[in-house]
């Protein structure tokens, strides 16, 4: 497990360059506009979060849990979360309510996603239209599952030197639009 209070720690100065090249993938590869234009991911706050979120699991589930490259990444997630906060305005004693908020959407949404993976790409579109589309829109859920696949394949077949030292990339979200 991931844990959420040990952001306060600097990873190790060998991993701070890993980390940030793949929380920038990570966060790239939210920011696509794909998954808004043609996928119809709601360009709103929260869908982007949950957009980061998705990212960040598909990483996650490949690294070894325990690493500090996977807790590195996740403390690299909380630091932007609470630099988000700040940006838009949320006031000092409003922020931890609010990480505590993201954390348990954080762990909310990566177990449902984990469990839906596992019953298949139908859960893994419903899971994703109640996170991401307000339980609205299944047909761009499905097409969104589709990527989660081709992502998870992708990064499933990655070597473990490659995987941890960020010389990857993820698949474009192009080559996986199906029709539903």
């Amino acid at each position: 497990m991931i844990w959420p209070f040990s952001r306060f720690r600097k990873p190790p100065a060998r991993l701070r360059g890993t980390i940030e090249a793949i929380y920038g993938a990570i966060v790239a590869q939210a920011r696509e506009p794909l998954f808004y234009r043609d996928l119809a991911v709601p360009d709103t706050v929260e869908a982007r979060f949950d957009m980061v979120v998705l990212q960040l699991w598909l990483v996650l589930r490949r690294l070894e849990p325990k690493s500090e490259l996977a807790q590195g990444l996740f403390d690299r997630f909380c630091d932007d979360m609470d630099d988000n906060l700040r940006e838009l305005g949320t006031s000092d004693l409003k922020v931890p309510k609010k990480m505590r908020e993201f954390g348990s959407a954080f762990y909310g949404r990566t177990k449902a996603y984990d469990v839906a993976l596992q019953e298949g790409r139908e859960a893994l579109a419903a899971a994703l239209s109640k996170n991401i589309y307000n339980g609205r829109d299944i047909d761009h859920a499905r097409q969104l599952a589709a990527y989660v696949d081709a992502a998870d394949h992708t990064l499933a077949g990655l070597d473990p030197a490659t995987l941890n030292s960020g010389a990857w990339r993820f698949p474009s979200p192009a080559a996986t639009l199906v029709v539903t």
